[in-house]
């Protein structure tokens, strides 16, 4: 091994060292939610809660996953990232496949308008009245067919679709193929790593997302868990939650003392956050791979 000089040395010091809290400063929230969530909330409200709980309890967690409305929109989080990833994914890697053909009539113009909606928008107000007019309002749908179309994905795979070889696109054409039998039975499957990686994009969005329920949603049964989480920050909803528990519960909540916002708000985030990161290990192999073939190939 070559010997490093001290100033080498003292170089890698200084990048590990900042490196290190980079990442303190990056964990640490997550980890005092953690710990939050699992003290108990009197005890909490007392303040010096930091790396480990004082007074552990699950009255939080069980709090949550007694309340119907919470469960009720952590199924609603899940079936709006399932369907609204896979028709997002399939329908943005169906444009890019037309737009990476080169014999496209009026391509350029298209890549025009396309490019033009990343940067300028109607606005909140006409979208609300386009939402309305299509009869989104307080539709699951809402949730999905606003969303179908990303440009920047479209541009990723674009650019992924014209490094594939001409020659085995030409030899599907010659066997018989149309262009949806070679999109599905020959683009799509080497297209693992791409699809991989902003599938994942795609579903941290549609996890995430509140906003768009806060505006076109009134019924909450179709709230999903973030919406939740946002109503829960926003505002002392215990009292709420007590009057919808049944009488045990409520029993259980007066006799324990146990449950505040604080503690309840940081335990429906962990419920809310932990299913997003764990599938971040499953596609993290793909990250680098998809990302830079999809952006720097052309």
């Amino acid at each position: 091994m070559k010997h490093r000089s001290l100033n080498d040395r003292l170089m890698m010091f200084i990048i590990y060292t900042l490196l290190i809290l980079l990442g303190f400063s990056t964990f640490y929230p997550f980890w005092n939610a953690l710990v939050v969530s699992f003290n108990e909330g009197m005890d909490t409200s007392l303040g010096g809660i930091t790396f480990w709980p004082r007074e552990w309890t699950l009255e939080n967690y069980s709090i949550v996953f007694q309340d119907s409305r919470i469960l009720n929109g952590f199924y609603i989080s899940i079936m709006r990232t399932l369907i609204g990833t896979l028709f997002s994914v399939l329908f943005t890697a169906m444009l890019a496949f037309a737009m990476s053909k080169q014999d496209l009539i009026g391509r350029k113009y298209y890549m025009v308008f396309f490019i033009v909606t990343m940067y300028f928008s109607g606005g909140l107000i006409p979208s609300f009245l386009v939402t309305r007019s299509l009869g989104l309002m307080d539709s699951f749908w809402v949730f999905i067919i606003p969303t179908l179309i990303s440009v920047w994905n479209m541009i990723i795979f674009r650019t992924f679709f014209r490094g594939l070889p001409d020659g085995l696109l030409e030899s599907a054409q010659i066997d018989g193929c149309g262009h949806f039998k070679t999109f599905f039975r020959i683009v799509l499957p080497l297209s693992g790593p791409v699809i991989a990686t902003l599938s994942l994009f795609t579903a941290i969005f549609h996890w995430n997302e509140w906003f768009l329920p806060s505006i076109y949603i009134n019924n909450e049964k179709l709230l999903p868990i973030q919406s939740m989480l946002q109503q829960i920050l926003n505002s002392n909803i215990m009292s709420e939650q007590m009057s919808q528990l049944d009488s045990a519960a409520q029993a259980r909540m007066s006799r324990m003392r146990s449950v505040t916002t604080k503690s309840l708000s940081m335990a429906t985030m962990m419920v809310a956050t932990l299913p997003i990161i764990a599938v971040y290990p499953f596609v993290q192999k793909y990250f680098v791979k998809g990302v830079l073939v999809g952006s720097l190939k052309e």
